[in-house]
């Protein structure tokens, strides 16, 4: 571990309540619940805001912690398209019917929004700032100062060179799936169950649906379920389009390693989508994103915890990722403030959360795992009606109350069904 000194024997040494790694959603999240409770925040951020972020879907479930922060009259003043569903589009181009969040939950936290997140980023960074979050852009985190186990503060360096070193009660750690932490302690455990990547680019003039429906997310998937599409209406006409597939399947045995050749060839294969782009042009490079899915294998420690992607990322499928970063913020923010409140700043206190926020996140990783195991939501819901709500619920992001949990045994039961139905079609063909 890398020691400091302390103030005493270095006067030149700055001194904080909570030291913030990352200006990201989750980063500025937490920032702003320590500082609202009155304790003294400084944030660093490595680059200079607007910057390029991937995840511009939003799920309604974001709108308590936005509502927390002070965000929502930002967002509703804000030209980011409102988002009301999200749809499903099958391997031969059949859309199910739409999931209308507000049919299941009819509150204004239903409608949300498909942010540009560089746009989106840059509002939640300057709120923090509002809030009194002291907030330093372009300074690298160039480690993390431990004495003994327990994390004291960080040593970090501006744009011009010049190192220093912040002493904190607390460091959190929300710098995405950089972490320092993640690397410097040996925390990271990659997810064998989704191994997925992702290929994306932006299309302007894509075809936008209209109503209620202009802003819904579409999950396209391409011939023989071999991936999906994400299909993101943004603002100034821009539409977000990206694959994502095993991470086997799309960078290996390929008559060509170019990401836009890959991309087009999956783009030919995704019948849902093509008719969407007869007058759109293609007006950014191609980006990719390999192996992605992991987690921590702790949220906190002494004097340190983790948030956002810095915690664990999940595949996107079901556009979970702000929402996962505003959430571990928002929990952890008060966690962190209670204990330097009663001067406790223990594993067990910067992590009461993690329990609960694991068991939601888990909720949604079932679904993701569901979907790409051949679960239907149209035979689900045809089967099971009543329980359209709880799987709605969990669409929009409500993960942490059990009663969605009810979803679990009818899912297993169709899932069983599936296997017969396959076991059975193998025995015929071969006899």
């Amino acid at each position: 571990m890398t020691t400091s000194s302390s103030p005493a024997e270095n006067p030149a040494v700055e001194t904080t309540d909570v030291v913030v790694i990352g200006g990201g959603p989750a980063g500025a999240t937490v920032s702003t619940i320590i500082a609202q409770h009155g304790h003294k925040v400084q944030l660093f951020e490595r680059e200079r805001f607007p910057r390029f972020h991937i995840g511009e879907s939003l799920i309604p479930e974001t709108y308590w912690v936005l509502k927390r922060l002070n965000m929502l009259d930002k967002m509703k003043g804000s030209h980011f398209v409102k988002k009301f569903s999200v749809q499903f589009v099958t391997d031969k181009g059949r859309l199910s019917e739409p999931f209308y969040f507000h049919d299941n939950k009819p509150h204004e936290c239903s409608q949300t929004w498909q942010v540009l997140r560089s746009e989106f980023d840059l509002m939640m960074l300057r709120n923090a700032a509002e809030h009194g979050v002291q907030v330093h852009e372009g300074v690298r985190v160039l480690d993390v100062l431990f004495e003994g186990t327990r994390a004291v503060g960080v040593k970090v360096e501006d744009e011009n060179g010049q190192q220093r070193e912040v002493r904190a009660k607390v460091v959190v750690d929300a710098s995405g799936q950089s972490s320092l932490l993640l690397g410097k302690l040996g925390l990271r455990v990659w997810d064998n169950d989704l191994k997925k990547a992702a290929v994306w680019s932006y299309w302007e003039n894509a075809y936008r649906d209209t109503g209620r429906d202009e802003g819904a997310t579409h999950v396209m998937q391409t011939e023989g379920k071999k991936g999906w599409f994400w299909y993101i209406p943004l603002h100034n006409n821009i539409v977000s389009i990206g694959v994502v597939a095993e991470h086997s399947y799309l960078f290996q045995n390929r008559a060509s390693k170019d990401l836009q050749d890959i991309y087009n060839e999956e783009v030919a294969r995704c019948p849902g989508l093509q008719p969407r782009l007869t007058n759109a042009k293609q007006v950014a490079p191609m980006r990719a994103a390999k192996e992605y899915t992991y987690r921590s294998t702790q949220v906190a420690g002494d004097g340190w915890a983790l948030v956002g992607d810095a915690f664990g990322f999940l595949d996107p499928l079901y556009s979970s990722g702000v929402l996962l970063a505003l959430r571990s913020g928002s929990v952890c923010g008060d966690a962190v403030a209670e204990g330097l409140s009663k001067g406790d700043t223990s594993a067990a206190q910067l992590g009461k959360w993690g329990p609960d926020f694991i068991t939601g996140m888990n909720r949604m990783k079932r679904l993701v795992c569901e979907y790409y195991d051949g679960f239907s939501f149209g035979r689900f819901v045809k089967k099971h009606p009543n329980l359209k709500g709880h799987l709605t619920d969990l669409l929009i992001g409500d993960l942490f109350d059990d009663k969605v949990d009810d979803v679990i045994e009818p899912m297993n039961e169709i899932r069983a069904e599936m296997a017969a139905a396959a076991a059975a079609k193998a025995t015929a063909a071969a006899q």
